[in-house]
């Protein structure tokens, strides 16, 4: 795969058939020559770009697609808000939510590097993974690169929307939804998905560690990008009792966002 080369010069960029470089302003190359790409499908339903994941099997040099457009989302993990430590602080409070251990099953959705690197620090693995399965699911190949590079066995990673993750992954025993304004779906089109995805007592943590405000202002920032406001908690109540799931703490301030549900259905659905 080829190394990072030139920064992008906006927000959004093409990048052109049989060349894959990857490309984003402000990060380091990546230096991992077995890190490659395999595709999932190359069919792509509904207009959405085509699904890719991320795999340490023989690298490839081309991948025979019409256009990959690949945006920028660093505006998520750029925090003007937290301190250092705070932002830890938060972090953790959102992970600690989820009540996981070694054995659990887990689907981050919208992660970055800190969210994931903290998360996998959170628990003493039982063995090489620290965690029986860490989905990392993504729209940004190049945040899915980074955080598979830094990683490697212990995440796994699929490009796509959290609504079209494969049922192949499931059942999760919990979900982290790490920025949802930026996801491009309802909440009742997510909650349903996941009711098909989860165990009988799995936790659905919707967390960020800006709260409301910076939203605000991504809102307006990054149209494109972020479609939709932090859900109010009467909306969450609503939504999840539709879906089998329950809003078991919720907590809306300026700065912090956390909200948890549980799901309650004794047996799931597959697709």
């Amino acid at each position: 795969m080829s190394s990072l080369s030139s920064p992008l010069s906006s927000t959004k960029t093409s990048l052109k058939p049989l060349f894959f470089p990857l490309h984003k302003p402000h990060h380091q190359q990546l230096q991992n020559p077995n890190l490659s790409l395999s595709t999932l499908s190359l069919s792509s339903p509904n207009n959405r770009i085509p699904r890719l994941s991320l795999s340490n099997r023989d690298p490839i040099s081309a991948i025979p697609i019409q256009e990959i457009v690949e945006k920028d989302w660093s505006f998520v993990d750029s925090d003007s808000v937290n301190s250092p430590s705070e932002r830890n602080h938060k972090t953790s409070r959102i992970i600690s939510a989820a009540r996981i251990g070694p054995s659990s099953r887990i689907l981050v959705s919208h992660g970055t590097e800190h969210f994931v690197e903290q998360l996998v620090g959170s628990v003493e693995p039982s063995g090489k993974k620290p965690f029986e399965l860490l989905l990392v699911v993504h729209e940004s190949l190049f945040e899915l690169a980074l955080i598979k590079e830094k990683f490697d066995d212990g995440v796994r990673c699929w490009q796509g929307g959290i609504v079209e993750v494969p049922q192949k992954w499931a059942n999760f025993d919990a979900v982290f939804i790490c920025y949802l304004p930026g996801l491009g779906f309802s909440i009742d089109q997510i909650f349903s998905a996941m009711g098909r995805r989860c165990s009988p007592g799995a936790r659905l943590v919707l967390g960020y560690a800006q709260g409301r405000e910076i939203v605000t202002r991504h809102l307006q920032q990054y149209p494109d990008m972020v479609t939709s406001a932090l859900p109010d908690k009467a909306t969450l109540e609503k939504v999840a009792a539709d879906h089998s799931f329950e809003v078991t703490e919720f907590v809306d301030e300026p700065t912090f966002y956390l909200a948890v549900l549980e799901f309650c259905k004794l047996g799931n659905s597959s697709e």
